[in-house]
């Protein structure tokens, strides 16, 4: 299919044939919920953390005795139903993530490219450098009528990327960045020319 290239000045310089393997497929809104799903996971830092009854503070003696009292019989003042006592079954620290087939990463990602073109979202920039200003980038951004775009680039421009950062809603990542969740997350797929070969290269 062809598409048009954009440059950042909302004008045109040619058009560019997009392999049918990377964007011309029948999106999988499964496979890319899985691929979402095992990204959220891996982010998950997993630091959460509680103290057991073996963990708490206090004496491992046995309260009193065990008959005679009148109070029901206690082993430890650590146990769940003291006030001071440890939290049964309570999160400890671990790792959230799972693995995942590469080839239904490949998939995922795949599909959130095929959807973004198959939606009209996806944009060919010509390259993503040259600006290196904040208020410069927002205004022509604002002539391009992004509010919420991501943009792929073999490599980030040092300057491109200062002048983005501070931008809300737009972002710019790597080739071997891209990923379906910050795909899904942003209205506007902007994908420079460059960028093209370099995700056929990594997915095909």
């Amino acid at each position: 299919m062809d598409l048009e290239i954009k440059t950042l000045d909302n004008g045109s310089v040619g058009n560019i044939t997009l392999p049918a393997e990377l964007f011309e497929i029948q999106p999988r809104a499964d496979i890319m919920a899985r691929v979402v799903h095992w990204q959220l996971a891996k982010r998950r830092a997993g630091t959460h953390k509680v103290k057991g009854r073996a963990e708490v503070s206090g004496t491992k003696k046995k309260p009193f005795r065990q008959k005679g009292t009148g109070n029901a019989r206690q082993g430890s003042l650590r146990g769940p139903h003291f006030r001071t006592g440890g939290v049964v079954h309570g999160p400890v620290v671990r790792d959230h993530g799972y693995d995942l087939p590469k080839k239904v990463r490949t998939l995922g990602l795949i599909s959130a490219l095929s959807q973004k073109l198959s939606e009209g979202k996806l944009v060919i920039l010509d390259q993503a450098s040259g600006v290196a200003k904040t208020s410069e980038l927002a205004a022509k951004l604002k002539v391009l009528g992004w509010t919420s775009a991501l943009i792929v680039d073999t490599t980030v421009d040092e300057n491109f990327g200062h002048a983005i950062r501070n931008i809300h809603s737009v972002d710019i990542l790597p080739t071997i960045g891209a990923n379906v969740y910050d795909i899904l997350n942003h209205d506007v797929l902007a994908i420079t020319r460059a960028a093209v070969d370099g995700l056929k290269e990594r997915l095909v």
